[in-house]
């Protein structure tokens, strides 16, 4: 069955096609890279993957709750239309619920991709270009790592959110190499990294937690690969240019944060989306998860010299100011750890099924411990 056929709702055209006017760069230099960039080039290189090899896809998913997440995290819980659901709808909105987050990861995915390829065009540096090629191979095994979780175990899939939608257009649009990474590698990747670890942290699914983390493992090293290129650019641009890129970061926040409202859900399941939106707008789950999503983004804006008086106020504003100070390189490391640790487990339960008399055609990993 095609995508097309599993989409819960109208989504448009099949195809999106942005306009884009930009030049493309060669470089006739090849041994002036930064050492940094080369090293994270070798450890990209180094952390190829495989999802049909490293995924255990013979897992099933509970058909009430695919990723076995608590319905806390279902933003409209204790609201009233949560309260007048009955069983078989609620295991529904749960279904719909996740396939939304799950749909826009894949999305998002495939942004990371179109975005990479340009960056491989547009950069000026040969170290940046090597880099950026070993990431577009990752973003084409996460496009196809979630097509399969949501086309052969969801069977349902949800348009791009309009804010998502709106936020890789003004990404793609501009013809300026840095606003690339600054929208993609650091705004978009930034808030899925922290999307992605509620997933990661709190499924009781195996195979729903495990795609997850490994997709994390790769991402954490393309935020680090937007800080490290544009920590060496920004200080290079004048103030106005400067201002010109926190205008844009501060929209794109502002798009990111609005994304996780719902309302494609709660319409497409018939619900009140007006007294949906309001109760999740006002949730303090939803304030205090929507906060969090910005964890990444904050210090590594800090850290990349966009910090000025407009960033500084709009982050006060949204009450993210107070991650600044986040140690990025020490959530990569974890989340690295992390996805060691999911394929430790795999490898315990594969072989203690295998010392039972298993075959290895029909081994299911075990849960996170």
């Amino acid at each position: 069955m095609s995508t097309e056929e599993r989409y819960a709702r109208e989504r448009g055209p099949i195809e999106w096609d942005v306009k884009q006017d930009f030049a493309t760069t060669f470089r006739w230099e090849y041994e002036d890279g930064r050492d940094k960039l080369l090293s994270l080039y070798a450890k990209g290189k180094k952390l190829q993957w495989d999802a049909n090899e490293r995924i255990d896809w013979a897992a099933d998913l509970d058909p009430e709750n695919p990723a076995g997440l608590p319905d806390e995290i279902i933003p409209i819980h204790g609201s009233g239309p949560w309260n007048r659901l009955g069983g078989g709808e609620k295991a529904n909105l749960r279904r719909h619920f996740q396939s939304w987050q799950l749909s826009q990861f894949l999305h998002g995915e495939q942004g990371a991709l179109i975005c990479t390829a340009k960056i491989v065009q547009q950069v000026p540096g040969m170290d940046a270009k090597f880099y950026a090629a070993t990431q577009v191979m990752d973003e084409a095994r996460h496009v196809e790592a979630y097509s399969r979780l949501l086309h052969e175990k969801y069977e349902l899939v949800y348009p791009i959110n309009p804010h998502l939608k709106a936020l890789i257009d003004d990404t793609l649009s501009d013809s300026r190499w840095d606003f690339t990474y600054l929208g993609m590698q650091v705004l978009i990747e930034g808030v899925a990294l922290a999307a992605f670890g509620l997933i990661r942290d709190h499924a009781q699914n195996h195979l729903a937690a495990s795609v997850t983390a490994y997709v994390m493992q790769d991402e954490a090293r393309h935020v680090a690969f937007g800080r490290l290129a544009l920590r060496a650019y920004y200080p290079q641009l004048t103030q106005k240019e400067r201002d010109e890129r926190e205008e844009f970061a501060v929209e794109g926040c502002y798009l990111l944060r609005d994304r996780f409202l719902g309302e494609e859900v709660w319409e497409t399941l018939g619900l009140p989306v007006d007294e949906c939106t309001r109760h999740v707008d006002r949730s303090e789950m939803m304030r205090i998860y929507r906060s969090s999503l910005f964890s990444r983004i904050v210090p590594t804006m800090k850290d990349i010299g966009l910090w000025g008086p407009r960033i500084q106020k709009a982050y006060a504003d949204m009450g993210i100011i107070g991650f600044a100070d986040n140690d990025v390189e020490a959530l990569s490391a974890h989340d690295e750890e992390v996805s060691v640790r999911f394929d430790r487990e795999r490898e315990i339960a594969r072989t203690a099924a295998v010392g039972d008399g298993a075959s290895p055609d029909d081994l299911v990993a075990a849960g996170p411990q």
